[in-house]
Parts: C-alpha cells; structure tokens; sequence
C-alpha cells in the first residue's frame, strides 16, 4: 500500500556540511520530505568562505540573495565573473562549473533551489579548477 503524499514543514534549525565545502541548512529535499523533482536550502556564508569549484551534472540552479554578497566565478575554466547581491536572482544551468565566495566583511545568505531533489547527489567537484581563483 503506498501512503498518500502530504505537506512538510522543516525549519531549517540543523546543518550539513555539503561536498562543496560549505555548511547548509537542513530544508526541502528526497531526504527529508520525499521530494521528487526539487529541493530548497539555505546557506549562509561567512566572511571569508569560499567553495570548492563544482557543477551539478544534470540540474538546474536557482538562488535568491536575501543579505550580503558572493563573487561567483564561472564557465569551463571560471573565466567568468559575477558579483551577486541582495535582492538579486542568478540561474546556474546544469553542467556549468562554478565557485561562489564570499569576500566581504559580513555573512552572505541565500535560499538555494535545485531540480534535483537529491541535494548531494550530482555534485562534482572539480580540483583541477580551485588553483584558478585567487
């Protein structure tokens, strides 16, 4: 018999340390909730933080700046650049190697979304690019 499918509420009041190298707070994903096309985080980042270069092979990204501001270098070998702020939105596509960091005085937070509703799973990380970030 399978069980009907009903709401969750999670507050975000654990953390995780992701493959990225970043501490993530507990939210929406399979693991918790049984998504099944999605999943929805929060991070913070402190002064300072820096990922490690990764992409998510096969899904999208979408996050919502809600206070501070991350540099994000990104492309095949991060020759590009954005800095991201609060109010902004900024779409990874899947397959993009990226690596966000925060280089201001204060704490970056943002809501994270995925089509991937295995938060981890996709994760590549990527070594070869994490010397071209200075």
């Amino acid at each position: 018999m399978s069980s009907k499918p009903t709401c969750h509420l999670i507050r975000p009041e654990s953390s995780y340390e992701g493959k990225q190298g970043l501490s993530y707070f507990t939210g929406i994903a399979a693991e918790t909730v049984g998504s099944t096309g999605i999943c929805m985080h929060l991070l913070t980042m402190p002064p300072g933080a820096r990922a490690k270069a990764h992409m998510h092979e096969s899904h999208e990204t979408a996050i919502y700046v809600l206070s501070g501001e991350v540099h994000t270098w990104y492309g095949d070998r991060l020759e590009q650049q954005i800095v991201v702020k609060a109010g902004d939105l900024f779409y990874i596509p899947a397959g993009v190697p990226h690596l966000p960091a925060n280089l201001s005085d204060s704490s970056a937070s943002a809501v994270i979304a995925r089509t991937d509703p295995n938060e981890q799973e996709s994760v590549i990380l990527l070594p070869e690019l994490d010397g071209l970030v200075a």
